[in-house]
């Protein structure tokens, strides 16, 4: 501490490798649809699944700031942040950015679902989960596929509106959003308690089941899972 001002660590390594992993992978499955490279969009596909799915486990055995118990709240909390009545320094996601994490890992999730049932206009490329989707149903098949096109509108309008936040806190609010998720740390103006940050050994259940998942997937989602 020096002066009036903390420096805590406030993002782990592994939730900011996440955060990172999506900012990359989102352009690069766009680059490889446009491109009609299916092969590499659906291993994109799958790397996504598999961070998507290790953030969910880490919200629930990560650090206290990656935490969904931590930063997800209800409608008083909010509607208290929202008119100014919340009391206290926020420390990690704010009420409305947990409304954000939320909305777009429910919406990669969706997205994700619908690309592994999805096939391509030429049927020449499925998903690995497309099979589940009777042969003579084509216009289920049909509307999975457009429904995944207009998924990813859905992301560029949930990616613009985090990116108009990001904009907000630090042009008006004066609060850095990107440099925390680059190193980590965070300044505040007044003293705030250190979070707690989950050891090492914590990563690798979470890695075991994110990996063990999207290999199921990738291979089809059979029954039993390993059998």
């Amino acid at each position: 501490m020096t002066g009036t001002h903390t420096t805590i660590r406030l993002w782990d390594l592994p939730l900011r490798l996440f955060h990172w992993g999506v900012v990359i992978l989102i352009p690069l499955m766009w680059w490889t649809y446009k491109q009609g490279n299916m092969e590499r969009h659906a291993t994109f596909g799958l790397a996504l699944l598999f961070l998507v799915i290790f953030r969910v486990v880490w919200g629930l055995i990560g650090s206290h700031t990656a935490r969904f118990s931590h930063f997800v709240k209800g409608p008083f909390t909010i509607f208290g942040y929202l008119t100014g009545k919340h009391d206290g320094k926020v420390v990690g996601h704010n009420p409305l950015g947990a409304l954000s994490v939320i909305g777009l890992l429910t919406v990669l999730l969706l997205q994700i679902g619908l690309g592994l049932f999805s096939q391509d206009t030429d049927g020449l490329f499925s998903g690995p989960l497309n099979h589940y989707i009777p042969a003579d149903n084509l216009d289920l098949g049909d509307q999975v596929h457009h429904l995944h096109k207009l998924g990813f509108n859905l992301i560029l309008a949930l990616v613009g509106v985090h990116l108009a936040a990001i904009l907000f806190y630090t042009l008006v609010k004066k609060d850095r959003l990107v440099p925390p998720m680059v190193t980590g740390r965070k300044s505040y103006d007044e003293p705030v308690a250190q979070p707690d940050i989950a050891p090492w050994w914590r990563v690798i259940p979470a890695l075991l089941i994110a990996g063990a998942v999207t290999w199921w997937v990738a291979h089809g989602a059979n029954w039993p899972p390993f059998g």
